[in-house]
This record gives C-alpha cells, structure tokens and sequence, in this order.
C-alpha cells in the first residue's frame, strides 16, 4: 500500500531542504535507508474494530502538552490533510515558506486557537481546498470497504508524541531525541502491524533533510 503523491512540500508553498521519503520498512536494513536526519513520521493503516478496541485504552496517554500543535479532524476523508499539518506545524522551524503560502498562512492564523477551533477554521479555510487539490485519494479494489487512516508522530520537547486527529489530543509515548526519533516512531508503528496479525496494508513516509 503506498501513500499518495501528495507530499512535495514545494507544491504547497513549503519545503527547503526538507521533503518526504518512502519509508520501505519499519526496522533493520529498510528503515535505515531512510535519510537522517528525521522530523516526522506519518503512517497510513487500515480502521479496523481491533484498533479500535485499543484506542479506547488509551485515554490515560492524552498529552496536556501545549506546545504539541494538534487540531481535531472533523472533515470527513481529510485525515492527510490532518496528518499534514500536524506534521509541518511542529516543525515550523525547520520548514521553510514561501511568502504568499496558504499553509503558513493557516498555521500562524490557528497558532493559539484550542484543538477544535483550529478544526473549525479548516473547515471555512481555504487552505483545505489547496491542500485537497494535492491529497489524491488512495484508489482501492471497489470490494474493499475498509477505512484507512493517516496519523502523525513527531518529536517535541523530546517527548514522542502521536497525533490523530480522530483522538481528543495527542497521544505521549515516552521520551525520545533527534538521533533516535525515526526508531522510536517505527517501533510504535510496528505495534500497529502487530496488533493487526495477517494484515499488510500499512505504509509510511518520513520528513527528512535531504
């Protein structure tokens, strides 16, 4: 399962020396070859009712941390979107914009609005509409009637933090730091696939400095 070709930071006013790399696997030989260093890591997955089982237990994980930028998603089929700008809007420092960018534009205007108002801005925004003209859906076989779902994880404060935007707030996974960010991210990645025995459907792409 691969992602779409969406995620060319150029294209939405954004970039530098910063860009998205497929990440062929989530440990040993594969997961190396992706670049270092690494500021993000977003991960597409199937819904299924097992991860939903689990989600419910992880209520005590909800980060209060508020220098994690998170919104809620409350469009239906714009977790990429989501995932996106959860990705770029805790790495503002490392992105750089051009000046009449529209993601910029939206990151600093919901800079310190709450997780829901940030969601009711994109909803009106038109920085959805120009990031959905980029997010070409996924295209499965018209049998397959399951969900898939983009989450983020990033590091801040060196503090892992999982973010999707179908959660009441971002999720802590312990601590973590530059040089170790890209395997503690693929280790909580893993626990996904393992959770969800015989299913393959899983792919990821890392913001690196290329």
């Amino acid at each position: 399962l691969r992602p779409p070709r969406y995620l060319m930071l150029s294209k939405l006013g954004a970039g530098g020396t910063w860009r998205f790399f497929d990440v062929l696997g989530l440990e040993g030989e594969p997961l190396a070859t992706v670049p270092s260093p690494c500021c993000a890591l977003m991960l597409l997955f199937p819904l299924t009712p097992k991860h939903e089982s689990f989600r419910e237990t992880q209520a005590n994980q909800l980060s209060g941390d508020s220098d994690v930028y998170f919104l809620k998603q409350t469009v239906v089929n714009s977790c990429g979107t989501v995932a996106l700008l959860h990705t770029v809007a805790n790495n503002k420092d490392k992105v750089e914009f051009n000046s009449d960018s529209a993601l910029k534009k939206f990151l600093d205007e919901t800079a310190d609005m709450t997780a829901e108002d940030r969601a009711k801005q994109l909803e009106k925004n038109q920085c959805r509409v120009r990031l959905g003209r980029r997010i070409t859906p996924i295209q499965y076989p018209a049998a397959d009637k399951v969900n898939f779902h983009f989450i983020a994880f990033v590091n801040v404060n060196g503090k892992l933090h999982e973010l999707d935007g179908r959660m009441d707030g971002p999720v802590s996974h312990g601590s973590t730091k530059d040089t170790s960010f890209l395997s503690d991210a693929a280790r909580v990645c893993r626990g996904f696939m393992e959770r969800e025995k015989g299913e393959v459907r899983f792919s990821a792409v890392a913001l690196c400095q290329a």
